[in-house]
């Protein structure tokens, strides 16, 4: 056995207390063994306790824990546990799914309550009333299809207010010409004109008698009540509800009450007024409805560049030349004197000349993109632009999403956008910090939501989910189980008792593991500095990461699902409304956390074409095929309202 310098001091001492001790049998060696470490006792090497941690040293070194407070025993003289007979296979946790999209079926409306209602004495004899009643006869053998909601609201109005809204004189009023210019004009707002057709009768001059007169404008009235509320419900809150698209979508209920928008549109002078005003009344909604008619009324210029064109200095493809037509067009200010007689002279040529690099560096800068010089798939797309079809096609989806959210979306807050990679801390509407992130890898999909900023941890403590601990950590677990408390990780059962890792039997666990794991604060720990909390049930939120030269890359779909910051003292310090030197003075004092005392909503948002603080709508790519399957969403609801037009 031999001894540190540090015991060697020590040495002659411990040896008068063994030779004092009374028990004869005690040898000098098993003493020493005891106070030094030796055998099968736990010792920390120089510097290691803190690489585990907090830990203390396993509770025995004989022992391993089981999760009910028991023991397993352990091969002798080792310290790792014996090797279970059969290990239970592991069960990866998988993530949310996107479903088959199921749209809203549509039923006959059932006039029967109404015709009934027809019958009773207790009905107002105005003229009106009386009109309305006698003509209700014609509702029988009526097909009108609805949404069972719109439905539900037509007969109980009608019921409760027997009179009409949009006939007077068996004619439409001056109110339903209104509402028809309203549904007529639908495609303005990204909506489908065909949806809300309604037939207005015709020729009833010449018709034989006033019975036939009631009826048609009887069913007119009915029909275009339901396609104004179909109208009203898509313009709230979309044509698809977006949770039956997926996991990943997470929105509140909108409640709307139908029958009160009818109570409004029977008493309201100015019909179109009321129903456009059911759409989003944002800046941002405003700015991809212009962009919309911007889009429609153009003239289709694009230069088409393939997508998937990949150059480098020296190589050729004959989409070399397209894009340097579209740098001439767009980016004439950096075709200086010395780029532009060089442009024209090797425009017409499919070789990526050596000279041409710093033309090509010059426009990856202005664009926002990292200047090497290799033309790649985030280079074509912010040159070539999206196809003006593709575009449109994204500016209706943007508004439908739009919808999703609250019309208001807050004079303050903090708006995340996916597929742009960006978040920005917005306040009195105006723009005051943008910066990259980091959002989830395709099969880590960040979620689609919005909550409310709560609070700011400093030196954060990380909670491994159960999904990392059991696809990721499990199988390096089961060959190495001391690898968590070598990491700077903790490991507590259900009880908050903390255990370490190196004493658990990993190999009998499939997917539900009945302990927590978390990382320490530290220079590796994987939120970094600071975490930027709105607590819901996906456990995503803002936070620093040791990992920044990710922040480099053109597309940054990297993380777990959270949303990793390029500047979290910035957001920090905008959400806590302070400053910058406030957060180094508290990330300096430890680990504590911060409330946030004002209403700051937070958009975890996906949009493939947004408004950019100058109004300017940009493009995006879809990182997670989300535009794909809210187009199947909305296929499905135009072919079930199609099938009963």
């Amino acid at each position: 056995m031999t001894f540190s310098a540090k015991q060697t001091a020590i040495l002659p001492a411990v040896l008068s207390m063994v030779l004092a001790l009374p028990v004869p049998q005690a040898s000098a060696q098993n003493i020493l063994d005891m106070i030094f470490g030796g055998g099968r006792v736990h010792r920390y090497a120089p510097g290691e306790y803190e690489r585990y941690g907090e830990f203390p040293p396993p509770p025995h070194p004989n022992r391993m824990v089981r999760p009910d407070g028991g023991w397993y025993p352990v091969q002798k003289h080792s310290r790792r546990p014996v090797e279970p007979a059969v290990q239970k296979p592991i069960e990866k946790i998988t993530g949310p799914t996107y479903y088959t999209y199921k749209a809203d079926p549509l039923v006959r409306v059932d006039f029967t309550a109404l015709q009934a209602g027809a019958k009773s004495a207790s009905l107002d004899s105005s003229p009106v009333t009386t009109e309305f009643r006698e003509g209700l006869s014609g509702l029988a053998g009526f097909d009108l299809y609805a949404e069972k909601d719109v439905a539900a609201a037509l007969v109980e109005y009608y019921k409760s207010n027997p009179e009409f809204i949009w006939v007077s004189d068996d004619a439409p009023t001056s109110r339903a010409q209104d509402a028809m210019r309203v549904l007529g004009n639908a495609g303005s707002f990204g909506l489908d004109e065909s949806d809300y057709a309604v037939d207005v009768p015709s020729g009833l001059e010449s018709a034989d008698n006033a019975s036939t007169r009631q009826r048609e404008m009887m069913r007119f009235e009915m029909a275009l009540s339901a396609r104004v509320l179909r109208y009203v419900r898509d313009a709230q809150n979309g044509r698809v509800d977006p949770n039956r698209i997926s996991g990943y979508h997470d929105f509140p209920a909108k409640p709307l009450n139908m029958v009160g928008v009818l109570r409004i549109l029977g008493q309201t002078n100015d019909a179109q007024a009321y129903m456009e005003s059911r759409h989003p009344q944002n800046a941002e909604f405003r700015a991809l409805r212009a962009e919309l008619e911007a889009l429609n009324a153009s003239i289709d210029d694009d230069i088409v560049v393939d997508p998937k064109l990949k150059l480098k200095p020296g190589q050729s493809s004959p989409e070399f030349p397209k894009l340097l037509r579209l740098i001439v067009r767009d980016h004439s200010d950096l075709l200086k004197d010395e780029y532009a007689p060089l442009v024209e002279r090797l425009g017409q040529s499919e070789v990526y000349e050596q000279d041409l690099v710093p033309v090509i560096k010059a426009v990856q800068k202005k664009i926002g993109l990292k200047a090497d010089g290799v033309i790649g798939t985030h280079t074509v797309l912010r040159l070539a632009g999206t196809p003006k079809a593709d575009r449109l096609q994204k500016v209706i989806f943007a508004l439908e999403e739009m919808r999703w959210l609250p019309a208001d979306l807050g004079s303050t807050r903090v708006f995340i956008n996916q597929p742009a990679f960006t978040a920005t801390y917005i306040e009195s509407d105006q723009e005051k910090l943008k910066m990259r992130v980091i959002i989830g890898r395709p099969e880590n999909q960040t979620s689609f939501f919005y909550d409310e900023i709560k609070q700011v941890d400093y030196n954060p403590y990380w909670g491994v989910p159960q999904s990392i601990i059991v696809n990721e950590m499990l199988p390096r677990l089961r060959n190495d189980p001391g690898y968590l408390d070598r990491s700077g990780y903790e490991v507590t059962d259900a009880k908050g008792k903390r255990i370490p890792s190196s004493a658990v039997d990993w190999g009998q666990y499939g997917s539900k593991i009945p302990f927590n794991v978390r990382q320490i604060p530290s220079e590796a720990n994987a939120l970094g500095e600071l975490k930027i909390l709105f607590p819901n049930k996906h456990a995503i939120y803002m936070h620093d990461t040791p990992q920044k030269a990710l922040f480099d890359r053109d597309s940054r779909a990297f993380s777990h699902g959270c949303i990793r910051l390029k500047d979290p003292r910035g957001m920090a310090a905008a959400v806590l409304g302070t400053d910058v030197e406030h957060i180094a003075k508290k990330l300096k004092a430890g680990h504590s956390s911060e409330k946030v005392t004002r209403d700051i909503p937070v958009y975890i948002a996906y949009f493939t074409a947004w408004p950019e603080a100058n109004g300017k709508v940009e493009y995006f790519n879809d990182v997670y095929d989300r535009d794909g399957h809210l187009k199947l969403a909305l296929d499905k609801v135009e072919a079930g309202r199609k099938s009963n037009m």
